[in-house]
């Protein structure tokens, strides 16, 4: 898979004397699409204005004005400079392989199956598969049915960019509900070490009914226990333990 990426590492260069001074900054990049393809770029500005840039595959800085050219001249005469661009991109480099490790990490995308409105008469019922957070961005989502891959009457949408390196995507049924079947989503990703399946509960109530079960359960423990403190504090005060010989 190919990558362009950049770090904008810190600004170097700032000048302010006053309100209407001159701004200058520098802007340090290592751009790379692999390990073995990096490269380092280092430019100064002044006013917004782009006034010299240093490029590794140049090996020398490059003036874009006239004076700015005559500092590029200066500094391409210095070795002791040029040694300090080379190592900035040697640092460049070595961390490329670290940054796409931690890049290209799979993450394993969470799933949910629900019903929703169905779309069209065709159908009376409509499945959505929702897969989050996922990376990287190639996924495959299908709908099994009893076991057996659905080919028809299923659409789904592009694998969506959530702006932090994670995707979705959603996948929809129509369908016409058949007591006893097994409706399942089926999700197949590099994160995973084999595809993860998640059934269609058509009563999604029984799964609240357990958690109200439970939570009630709870609850009466906890009422028989506050009642026997209370009775045991109410039986022992005003009692007098004597210690027996």
């Amino acid at each position: 898979m190919s990558i362009h990426s950049y770090f904008s590492l810190l600004p170097l260069l700032l000048l302010i004397s006053r309100a209407d001074a001159l701004f200058g900054h520098s802007v340090l990049h290592c751009m790379f699409t692999s390990p073995d393809d990096a490269f380092y770029i280092e430019q100064i500005f002044f006013n917004k204005l782009l006034m010299m840039e240093y490029n590794s595959t140049v090996g020398k800085f490059v003036g874009f004005t006239e004076k700015a050219q005559n500092i590029a001249e200066d500094l391409n005469k210095s070795p002791s400079f040029l040694k300090a661009q080379k190592k900035k991109e040697e640092t460049c480099k070595s961390h490329v392989s670290v940054a796409l490790d931690t890049l290209l990490k799979p993450v394993e995308p969470s799933v949910r199956v629900r019903s929703v409105g169905a779309a069209s008469s065709k159908h009376p019922g409509m499945l959505v598969c929702s897969v989050y957070g996922f990376y990287p961005k190639q996924i495959r989502v299908t709908w099994l049915r009893n076991g057996e891959e659905v080919t028809s009457d299923v659409t789904s949408t592009e694998e969506l960019s959530n702006g932090n390196w994670l995707y979705q995507i959603h996948s929809y049924l129509e369908f016409t509900p058949v007591r006893g079947e097994k409706i399942t989503c089926k999700v197949e990703h590099a994160s995973l070490m084999e595809p993860k399946l998640s059934d269609w509960d058509p009563n999604p109530e029984s799964q609240n009914n357990k958690i109200a079960i439970g939570t009630a359960g709870l609850v009466l423990g906890l009422v028989f226990l506050l009642a026997g403190l209370i009775y045991y504090k109410k039986n022992t005060v005003g009692r007098l333990l004597v210690p027996t010989s």
